[in-house]
Order: structure tokens, then C-alpha cells, then sequence
């Protein structure tokens, strides 16, 4: 057991044991408020270059395996908790979680007071941080060295290079929605390994998407071919799709331009779905404008209001940068409000019928209550097509 350090750029230093990988690492210092999900949060694409601190107090007890992964691999640039649980008890635990870390490169850090680390962030605000071994005043270097997210296009690191064509479903772990999509949402049921024939073709822009939403585009009858962040709109159109799917991804929204200029291309020709990233770059393609935020939106227990119907959902959240409503005034209607801060969590464009979502409907990890939003993708996609 290694001694280690965690270094914030402002000289604010964190003593504690190496965990995963040996070695040295820097990105934002970030947290996320979940109690599960630790494996679903390394291998989410959106923590891409960043430090991601655990608040729950122990982490590793139920272990990891290759079925929950939601990218062949882990994009985020260093992993901190306090506690590393001693014991591993879960069925479906195939390795613990310092030997993934190890696996698949990640630096990470144990035994430091996470609490006081999230009271900094949120006060203070997100900042860059090394972690490592070795000489603290070195990491502290590099950690004011480090380039800052914004202005960072980092969808281009995340994404894939070249068009697959996804086909799984969320298999046993399906749910249902049984309420109409456009109204409030309706109750949810387990539907076990029942797969439903494909319906429509759904073209899914990567911007660093996981594959918990592809698994619920399936679901719904999706069938999905997933195109690179810069896949021209002349290109996607080709493929003759039923509906446009904008995924999650992370980084800077203003700096995905090229994306943000094909998605003007894309509306009103077809029906357009985004989430997280893919919300913020529809919003941008529409004239809006965004910004980053003092700590972000991590975590799996942000309430989130339906603005129409007055429904609260607990949301699955991983996001830095919000839109500006401001900015959209008089271009498209604010349809979902994050409670804790009053910040833009959904759109509906009225003329094109293209909406989004800042949250993660798909959850993975998280609650179920916003699935059905992928319910209401398909029903637009049947419209468009009536």
C-alpha cells in the first residue's frame, strides 16, 4: 500500500493510499452524490478528463463484472473515495474493484476525508487536482498546468470512428412504461428478456454515449446505427432514418461546433432526441447559448419538474455545463426545471418537434422514472411518419 496524494491547483492537498493503477494523473476535481453505480459512473464516457470523488462512504462491496460497463472503456482520468470496502459480495462480481482500476489503467486514491473535498467543490467550485504518488509539490504543478474544460471539445476523444450497428436490449433489467408518453408518466413493469421487433431506424450521433441508451432505443423497437460526433447531416440523412438520436458526451457544448451546425442542417427533416450533451448542442443549434456551471449535476437523486405537468422525477445527472434559458426565449419552451437550482433540464423546439433532456433518463445507475421518455421518441417518430 502505496502512500498517495490528491492536489487541488489552488495548493489544497489530500494524503491517502494509491488505489488502482501506480502512477500520476490530472483532470477536473468533481464528485457525484450516488450511493450505487460506482461502476457505471468509471465507465460513463461523459467524466472524461475528470477526477471523480465518490460521496458515499464505502465503495467496492458489490464488486464489478464486464455486463455493466457502459463503454469497452473507462474515459475518466482518476477515481477518489474514502473507504474501499474489504469485503466483495455480489453474485454477479466477477473482479474487484482495485483490479479493475488496475485493468484498465485508472489511477485513483483511498482514505482521504471525501466530505471535506465535496464541501470544498461546492463551495469554492470545480477545479483542476493531480493524483499520484510521489512528490506533492510536483503534483500541484501539474495540476495548475492542467487545461480546463471549457473550451475543450473532448466529444472527439470519446466518440467512436467509425458507424456501428447496435442490436442488444436491456434484456432482463427491461422496464415498461404503460402511461401516455405526452402526459404524465405512467406506472413501470419489468418485462424480462421479451424483445421487441424492430420498428424504426434510429441514427444515434456518439457523442461519448452509453450503452444503457442504446439498450432502451432497442427496447422501444429502435433499430440503431451509431455514426461518429462529426458524421455530417448529409450523411446521417443517407441512411434513411426514422429519427435522430443526439446521445450524452462530455466536455464543452460551444466547443462541439461542427456537430452544433449539423444539427441545424438535421431540423425539421427528421425527429430529433437528446440527452445531456446532445441537449445542450440541440439547444445551441437553435440559438441558445451555455455556460458552465459553479460544481455540476452529479448524481442520482437530482429532482427534476415536468414544467406542464407539475410531475417530480428523481433523474440519474453528469453534467457541467447547463443551458441559458434566457437564450432561447421566443425559440423553443423550457419543458423540465432542475429543483435544487432552477436550471434548464429539458426543451421542445414546437416547429420541428425536436426536444431533449439534460438528465439521464436511461439511469443506469439510478431511478426509472424518466424512461419513459424513450417511449416518447418513438411516438414522435410515429407521428412524423402518420
Amino acid at each position: 500500500m502505496s502512500k498517495a496524494y490528491l492536489v487541488l491547483a489552488d495548493g489544497t492537498r489530500f494524503e491517502g493510499t494509491a488505489l488502482g493503477a501506480q502512477g500520476q494523473t490530472i483532470g477536473e476535481a468533481v464528485f457525484t452524490t450516488g450511493m450505487t453505480g460506482y461502476q457505471e459512473v468509471i465507465t460513463d464516457p461523459s467524466y472524461c478528463s475528470q477526477i471523480v470523488t465518490m460521496t458515499s462512504p464505502q465503495i467496492g462491496n458489490v464488486g464489478t463484472n464486464e455486463e455493466d460497463d457502459e463503454a469497452s472503456r473507462p474515459s475518466l482520468a482518476g477515481f477518489v473515495i474514502h473507504e474501499l470496502s474489504p469485503v466483495v459480495s455480489n453474485w454477479r462480481s466477477t473482479s474487484d474493484l482495485d483490479a479493475y482500476l488496475k485493468r484498465h489503467g485508472i489511477v485513483g486514491i483511498s482514505g482521504i476525508d471525501t466530505r471535506t473535498l465535496t464541501r470544498k467543490i461546492r463551495d469554492e467550485g470545480a477545479q483542476m487536482a493531480a493524483i499520484g504518488t510521489g512528490d506533492a509539490a510536483t503534483l500541484q504543478d501539474m495540476a495548475r498546468s492542467a487545461p480546463k474544460m471549457t473550451g475543450r471539445n473532448l466529444a472527439q476523444e470519446v466518440s467512436t470512428k467509425e458507424s456501428y450497428t447496435w442490436s442488444a436490449d436491456s434484456g432482463p433489467w427491461r422496464i415498461d412504461h404503460t402511461a401516455p408518453v405526452d402526459g404524465v408518466r405512467g406506472n413501470e413493469s419489468r418485462a424480462g428478456a421479451r424483445t421487441q421487433s424492430s420498428q424504426y431506424r434510429v441514427v444515434a450521433i456518439d457523442f461519448g454515449v452509453k450503452r444503457s441508451i442504446l439498450r432502451c432505443l432497442v427496447d422501444q423497437g429502435c433499430e440503431v446505427t451509431v455514426v461518429p460526433w462529426s458524421t455530417s447531416a448529409e450523411e446521417i440523412l443517407s441512411l434513411s432514418p426514422d429519427g435522430v438520436f443526439l446521445s450524452n458526451g462530455p466536455g464543452d457544448p460551444a466547443a462541439v461546433r461542427p456537430a452544433v451546425t449539423n444539427v441545424q442542417r438535421l431540423l425539421g427533416k427528421k425527429p430529433i432526441f437528446g440527452i445531456c450533451l446532445g441537449h445542450q448542442i440541440l439547444s445551441l443549434a437553435l440559438g441558445g447559448s451555455s455556460s458552465k456551471l459553479k460544481f455540476g449535476h452529479r448524481g442520482l437523486n437530482q429532482p427534476v419538474q415536468d414544467v406542464h405537468t407539475g410531475t417530480v422525477e428523481v433523474t440519474t445527472q453528469n453534467h457541467g455545463f447547463v443551458v441559458d434559458v434566457a437564450s432561447l426565449a421566443g425559440k423553443c419552451t423550457m419543458t423540465h426545471v432542475h429543483l435544487n437550482d432552477g436550471t434548464c433540464e429539458g426543451i421542445e423546439h414546437r416547429e420541428s418537434g425536436a426536444f431533449s433532456v439534460q438528465y439521464h433518463p436511461e439511469a443506469s445507475a439510478g431511478p426509472h422514472d424518466s424512461r419513459y421518455m424513450f417511449e416518447r421518441f418513438t411516438n414522435r417518430i410515429e407521428k412524423w411518419g402518420a
